[in-house]
């Protein structure tokens, strides 16, 4: 309920019309009015005369709850963040009205709320349509949604460049991941497909992966104070730039630096990535993921991102706007119906010439060196180019 102060009296809306709206004492035993136009923006009737005397301390208290209210629904702040911004300019001597900050926060909550399904289950219209009134759910059954319009199929055409990753942590309880497809879009990688996810996939970070098992195998420490077995990890690492043919080649050229200490790990590296070696004659077995699947030597040799770095902060930034862990599917695709809104514009500007954004200077400089040792590949030692890649890149 909205509550307005006008000359010392608090109203609430009683009804509108087409063309004023009714506001009515918010003491009920009261039958003191008031008539505004639908802005609220000029008094169309003066009020009338109250049975009773003006309630001035609650004033600050209204007029608080109703700021709080407005940054609620034209803000993304964390819930905690408005409430106390609000408070550091409310009036002490009116505190012994003020209601309990998770009050305050509920308020704050309530106004945020997204739109429930309804009895069928199915997301409410609202939520099924982007906020320009396009289709928005090309996809929908038990085990998956899929958020994407028309108009983002004809911009993924046109990419010759498509990225796709998961996130887990702003995927809704009844889902497993949130996985989004992104197409470079002249130069600029846009989220063009949403798709929510019940179901494990298996879609990993090289170096990510390779990390995890350092810290499985005990390794860790090893990692951080042992300056040969550091460079030999990020070697390892560094085979995602080796042509995929010479890769096994390459890898045959690090193994052996590796102490006896490292035996565990490399059998996961050579199962994992490279192919293990076989117990009896020669020749290696199937690995489980192609080396096809993680190399970016041709990315790289073709000017195209080698990493998911953009797409990563895509889902950061889409975390710090959901700002809870594991939302309702509600909020989730009302979020996404606002990711969607904003990348619309970002499609239109390039479309019509506006330059696309640019990565970081740091990113920038880090990846022409990248691409310049790349180059160099077959005219450099290959222990050499091992080591050179290993200090441009990181785990």
């Amino acid at each position: 309920m909205s509550i307005h102060y006008w000359h010392r009296y608090l109203y609430t809306r009683e009804r509108q019309t087409e063309e004023k709206i009714i506001f009515r004492c918010k003491n009920r035993q009261c039958k003191g009015h008031c008539h505004t136009d639908p802005n609220m923006n000029i008094i169309l009737s003066e009020p009338t005369e109250h049975c009773h005397g003006p309630i001035i301390d609650q004033v600050p208290v209204i007029k608080l709850k109703n700021k709080i209210k407005s940054r609620a629904l034209t803000s993304k702040e964390p819930t905690s963040a408005i409430v106390y911004s609000e408070l550091k300019s409310f009036p002490l001597d009116a505190a012994g009205l003020l209601p309990r900050t998770d009050t305050l926060q509920r308020t704050i909550r309530r106004q945020r709320q997204t739109p429930k399904t309804n009895p069928n289950n199915r997301l409410p219209d609202e939520l099924r349509q982007t906020d320009r009134g396009d289709n928005f759910i090309l996809h929908k059954d038990d085990n998956l949604i899929i958020c994407c319009t028309t108009s983002n199929l004809s911009v993924l055409k046109t990419c010759k460049q498509w990225s796709a990753n998961g996130t887990f942590k702003v995927c809704p309880d009844d889902f497993y991941q949130m996985f989004t497809l992104h197409g470079l879009f002249k130069s600029q990688v846009i989220p063009l497909v949403y798709g929510l996810l019940i179901g494990k996939r298996c879609l990993f970070h090289f170096g990510q992966c390779i990390w995890r098992n350092i810290q499985n195998h005990g390794l860790q420490k090893k990692y951080q104070e042992d300056k040969s077995f550091h460079l030999n990890i990020k070697k390892l690492i560094a085979l995602a730039f080796v042509p995929v043919l010479d890769v096994i080649k390459a890898y045959e050229s690090i193994v052996d630096d590796f102490e006896d200490d490292a035996d565990e790990f490399l059998d996961y590296f050579e199962k994992t990535w490279i192919e293990e070696r076989k117990k009896r004659g020669t020749g290696r077995k199937k690995q489980r993921f192609p080396v096809e699947l993680w190399n970016v030597h041709d990315r790289v040799s073709q000017n195209l991102p080698h990493s998911n770095n953009s797409i990563e902060g895509c889902h950061n930034a889409f975390a710090q706007h959901v700002s809870i862990t594991h939302p309702t599917i509600n909020k989730s695709t009302a979020k996404i119906r606002t990711e969607q809104s904003k990348f619309e514009i970002d499609i239109a500007q390039i479309r019509l010439g506006h330059e696309p954004k640019s990565k970081k200077a740091t990113y920038r400089k880090l990846d022409d060196r990248i691409t310049r040792l790349v180059g160099d590949y077959g005219a450099v030692d290959l222990g050499e180019y091992l080591k050179n890649l290993a200090a441009n890149v990181s785990i």
